[in-house]
């Protein structure tokens, strides 16, 4: 770790960036919570639909899950089961391994995505895409893909 003589610290241009970076990251999440609302639907269950709707057979290993969402393995076991509530997904034993769990995106579950996705599309468009010219989207895109695969290459290292 650097010491405090060693700190290399944030230029105004610097701190400027990361502090609209933080504020566009927290306002854009929260206009997109806002925007599920209606729905009855968090961004943390969104994901969740979205990820079991996009693999094989609607259905994710709650271990694999848990690490698509950047959630721990308790915080997802108590989300699915609000969802569980809701009848968007249910939980399945996994036959290979008995200690596993398979989460599985519903009928009603599906019927939900194909309801919401389209206004969900919508207010990412209305909040963010649409007020970036295709090559500020561009280049955005590859000013951000280092920092992602740098965070991806840091995960579960302490």
């Amino acid at each position: 770790m650097e010491t405090e003589t060693a700190t290399r610290w944030l230029t105004d241009d610097e701190l400027c960036t990361w502090r609209t970076h933080l504020e566009v990251n927290k306002l854009l999440m929260h206009q997109l919570e806002k925007d599920l609302q209606p729905f009855g639907l968090t961004n943390n269950d969104y994901e969740i639909l979205v990820n079991l709707s996009e693999s094989p057979d609607r259905r994710m290993r709650m271990s694999d899950l848990a690490a698509a969402t950047l959630q721990s393995k308790s915080r997802l076991s108590h989300q699915v089961t609000r969802m569980e509530s809701a009848g968007l997904v249910r939980r399945e034993n996994c036959e290979s391994d008995r200690r596993g769990l398979y989460a599985v995106l519903t009928d009603e579950g599906v019927a939900t995505m194909r309801k919401v996705a389209p206004h969900h599309v919508a207010s990412v468009r209305k909040h963010f895409i649409d007020l970036l010219s295709p090559e500020a989207l561009a280049e955005l895109r590859e000013s951000l893909t280092p920092v992602a695969e740098h965070l991806r290459g840091r995960r579960g290292k302490l």
